[in-house]
This record gives C-alpha cells, structure tokens and sequence, in this order.
C-alpha cells in the first residue's frame, strides 16, 4: 500500500510538472505573438515633425502623467480648466472621469490627437486617457451673403458643425430629430451629420443616402460641394440633383417636409435631400411674403429662366435662317447695326458671350471693392469699344445684358450656373439649324429633366409625376392654409401629421 501511494504522488507530481511547463510554453509564446503595448516614444516617433505637438509631464500622487494635444487645435484656457487644473487639485477624481482609449490601437489614439483631443498618458500604469478638448477659433453667426433676405431670420450657417447643430435643434425642440455623425475622407476624416424626423423621413431615402456615403473611396472632403457630387444619382447632368442652403430656416422647413439634411465640418453649407427642379427656383424669402408677392417673383424667375437660354439663340435664328418672324422695321435696325459687323451671328454671340464670362470670372476673383468696379466700368469700355471697332451690333449687346440680368434672378447658385452652361448648348444649335435647332435643344433639355431622379424620387416632381396638393406650391403659390400637406418629394411616412 505505500509503495502504491508513492507511485500515485510521484506520477502527479510528473503531472503537475507538465502542466506548469506547457503553461509556461503557452504564456511565452502568447507573449511572442501577442503585439507589443503602445509607448509614450512610439507616439513622440508618429507625431514627430509636428511643430505644434505637445509633449508635458505632471508630478502627481498617482504617478507622473503626460499630457498631449496640438496647441493649434485647443484654447490655452480650455486646456487649462479642463486638464491642468484638476490633475495639480485632485487626481484621482480626474483620472476617473475621462474616457479610457484601447491601448492597443495606436491608429485611435493618433486620430484623437489629431481631432483635437486631449491624451493622457499614465505611466505607472500604462494607461491611455482622454478628454474632449477640441476648441478651434470659429467665426461667429453672421447673415448669409449667398442667400440674403429682407423679411425672415437672419442667422447662417457656420463651418462648426457643433454650432450648425445647434441652430437646427433650437428650432426643432423633440426628441424625433436624429442626427447620425460619420466620419468620411481616407486622409482628411472630415464629420459629417445625417440629420432627420424620424417619424416622418422615408426609410427608403435613409437607407439609401446612407449606403451611398458609406461606400465613398476619395481621399478628403474640404466642403459640402464635393461630398453632393459624389452621391448624386447622375454626375454627368449640369443641374444639380440635390438642394444646398446656408439658412438654418430653410433646412429646418425641408426637414419638416421629411427630407434628409446633411451638414460636415468646415462648411459653411448644409445639403438637402432629396430636391426637385422647381425647388431651386424658390427662395426662404416666399413663405414670409404674401401669396400674392411670392407668386409674381416665382414667375418672373421661371420666365427668366427660359428667356435667358433663348434670348440670344433666338437672335442667331432670326438673322441666320429665319428674318421673316421679326418686323420689317426691328430687322431694318438690326441689319444697320451689322453693317460693320464681320462675323456671322453666331460667332458674334459667342465673343460677346465669353467677354461676359472673362468679366464675371474676373470680377468675382478680386477684392470686392474692385471687382465691383471692374465688373461696371470693364463691361462698359469694352462693350462701348467692342461696338465702334465693328465687332458687334448695339441691338446684341442690349440682348446679351438682359440675358445676363435674367441668369442671377435664380436664388440658387448652382442653378444660375446651369442655366449659363445650357445657353450655350442653344447657342450652337440655333448656329446650326436655326429655330428647328432650338426646338431640339429644347426638346433633349426636357427628356434631360424627365430622366433625373433625385435619390430616386423623379426630378420634376410635381408636374411628372403629377401632385395636385403640390401644385399649390410650384411655380404659384397660394396661401399658406392650402400647402399644409407633406410634398410628394419627399415620399414622407405620415402626410397629415404635425411635426
């Protein structure tokens, strides 16, 4: 019996032997193929040729923490409110109510500096620490220049996306407003904010704005523009498919309406989706007009819409292939004023039309005060000189003036742009048919429209398809009692609901 006992503790203590050797084994070769912990130096190595990167180290009763940030990104005030002074007060307090970052990951820890976050560095215990210190210079809330109104708020939006924010939210008080912060842009990381009702915004819409920004590959986003490019549903189309406005007011009327709204850091713009061909001729100014006012100006913008693509092709037409439609005594004075002219109308409109273009372009790169003055003084002198050398009429220059008066009548930017862009597309077809090259400009201008979708909802709602309740806020629009209803644009959940 003894012997045998001695056999049983001699094979368990062998036992016992081999499991703390395999143990041992394992823990060294998991400690082999596990990845080294992130260092304070690894980190002085990445961020090194950054002039602003900051390096400081506090004696405190937990041990010596290092604290880094880039001053160019955080106020010396915040810094010191938020981080100096509780870590020389009380420490242990402090270290417990910042957020703990994986210290693993050293591509997390380098976006947080890079954000504008505070890392705290506790060396004892090899921690990683951080807090929100993020505090730029931003401009303060000034009144929008591109889409200025007389009656109404007079608030813009700012390129902080925190304060872009907070001007929808004071205006929308519920809980049913939703904003979805991403991060896109390879190399920049630019935020940007997916913002909608969600009792009243198409999922479909949703899901589909959504899908499109997550599969973006471009290396970064500097504004708004570059981001509504890329996720329109046909970037070969001169119209833009989706609405942009730097109005808090405007925003928060199409997110009423069930639309999605899209605001990034470092734009001044916020993008609208999904929008329609006749939206971009309305302006935020229409509804604190009466009907009546707001009718009169939407019609003089859709007419001079369609006179400014067709004012000056017109005139190719009618000396070119087809004098018989003017008067006898307007084709009189139109021939005496080409006396001297030694083009054909075509070039002739295509010249003055580019000096237009070099003008505006010009005027619109200096200073404003100059530019201002250029713009005036360069149209006159050149148009004045232009018309005594003989290389152009009066009677064109009085046409291509009105054409260009008519193209800023559009409140949308985007849109004046397109409307230029399409003149020039008659332009050269009345120069080669005359009137039947027109009306097949025309013509592929309106399949064109009819093709477009925006985010899948068709471009020229709400005349195709048609939507008698949206009528009543196209190109007329009529009391405000009659236009209580959602807009098929937007293919909201509920029609009738208060938001």
């Amino acid at each position: 019996m003894p012997a045998e006992k001695k056999l049983e503790q001699e094979t368990k203590t062998q036992t016992t032997a081999e499991k703390k050797s395999k143990s041992k084994n394992q823990s060294k070769t998991e400690s082999q193929n596990s990845p080294e912990s992130i260092s304070l130096e690894s980190i002085k190595t990445e961020l090194n040729g950054i002039d602003d990167a900051v390096f400081k180290d506090f004696q405190t009763k937990e041990g010596v923490i290092t604290v880094i940030y880039l001053s160019s990104l955080i106020d010396p005030l915040t810094l010191h409110k938020t981080i100096v002074l509780p870590l020389v007060t009380d420490d242990k307090q402090v270290l417990k109510s910042y957020e703990t970052v994986d210290g693993w990951d050293k591509k997390a820890i380098l976006l947080s500096i890079a954000n504008g976050d505070t890392i705290l560095y506790h060396q004892e215990q090899r921690q990683y620490l951080k807090a929100q210190t993020f505090s730029p210079p931003q401009r303060a809330i000034s009144s929008s220049e591109m889409e200025s109104t007389v009656i109404g708020p007079q608030d813009a939006f700012t390129e902080s996306l925190k304060t872009n924010l907070s001007l929808i939210k004071r205006r929308i008080q519920q809980p049913g407003l939703k904003s979805n912060n991403y991060v896109i842009g390879k190399e920049t990381n630019t935020k940007i904010s997916i913002i909608y009702i969600e009792h009243i915004v198409n999922n479909e819409n949703l899901q589909r704005i959504k899908e499109r920004i997550s599969d973006l590959d471009y290396a970064g986003f500097i504004d708004i523009s570059i981001l509504k490019q890329l996720v329109e549903d046909n970037p070969f189309s001169p119209f833009p498919q989706f609405g942009m406005t730097s109005r808090p007011d405007n925003a928060v009327n199409c997110l009423l309406d069930g639309r999605i709204v899209i605001a990034m850091e470092n734009s001044q713009s916020v993008m609208i989706c999904p929008y329609s061909f006749i939206e971009l001729f309305n302006s935020p100014e229409d509804f604190y007009n009466r009907w009546s006012t707001a009718s009169l100006l939407r019609i003089l913008r859709f007419t001079g819409f369609f006179i400014t693509i067709m004012l000056t092709p017109l005139y190719i037409s009618a000396l070119s292939y087809h004098p018989g439609i003017l008067p006898f005594e307007l084709l009189i004075n139109i021939q005496e004023s080409r006396s001297k002219v030694p083009f054909p109308p075509v070039i002739e409109v295509l010249f003055i039309e580019l000096v237009i273009e070099i003008l505006r372009e010009a005027g619109s790169r200096m200073p404003t005060k100059i530019g201002q003055t250029i713009g005036i003084v360069g149209g006159i002198v050149i148009g004045t000189a232009a018309v005594e050398a003989g290389l152009i009429s009066n009677t064109l220059v009085v046409l291509v003036a009105i054409s260009a008066l008519l193209s800023f009548l559009l409140p949308n930017f985007l849109m004046s742009n397109a409307s230029r862009f399409v003149r020039y597309i008659f332009i050269l077809a009345a120069g080669l048919f005359g009137m039947l090259g027109q009306m097949l400009a025309f013509a592929w201008l309106f399949n064109h429209l009819l093709n477009l979708t925006s985010l899948g909802t068709p471009f020229m709602t709400p005349v195709i398809p048609r939507k008698w309740s949206d009528m009543y806020n196209s190109v007329v629009r009529l009391p405000l009692a009659f236009i209580q209803k959602k807009t098929g644009m937007s293919r909201a959940k509920q029609m009738n609901k208060d938001s």
